[in-house]
């Protein structure tokens, strides 16, 4: 597993044979306990655990095969970089700021989830992309009325 340090509020696990793809989730802030709490709770105990050198990823050790790359020094230190989940950083900060321009942070969980979703499935045919969207999809609804009153009862 991969964590980079996030100074956005956005962490994310990638599991390094692209098996799970990445669960990325926005987060209250980048505390040592936050995070902490975040990879305990989508990473088994034991797994290896590649992370840049960000303060608040030390500790970990305890509970994984833990390895830092310090970004100051090199990207790459054999098999331990992070590299993979620095590709899924690049490709949300394009869509937001290429396609979107402007994010509500009540709604960025919402774009989160579709960048994840296409980065996941980064490898299957257009058509095989549509049909599971649709497929995901199908069932659900959210109204403007829904998303208005969502965002009045935040007091936003």
């Amino acid at each position: 597993m991969m964590l980079p340090s996030s100074s956005d509020g956005v962490a994310q696990v990638r599991n390094k044979n692209a098996i799970l793809g990445c669960t990325p989730g926005v987060i209250p802030n980048t505390t040592k306990e936050t995070l902490h709490g975040e990879v305990h709770k989508h990473v088994e105990s034991g797994s290896q655990l590649y992370t840049d050198s960000f303060p608040a990823y030390q500790g970990l050790e305890d509970n994984y095969l833990h390895e830092m790359v310090d970004h100051a020094v090199t990207y790459a230190n054999g098999q331990v970089h992070t590299n993979g989940i620095e590709n899924f950083w690049s490709l949300l900060k394009r869509s937001v700021k290429g396609t979107y321009v402007s994010v509500e942070p009540e709604h960025l969980t919402r774009y989160v989830d579709e960048q994840a979703f296409r980065f996941n499935n980064r490898k299957g045919k257009d058509a095989d992309r549509f049909q599971k969207a649709v497929k995901g999809i199908s069932g659900r609804k959210m109204t403007y009325k829904d998303l208005v009153e969502d965002k009045a009862k935040r007091g936003g």
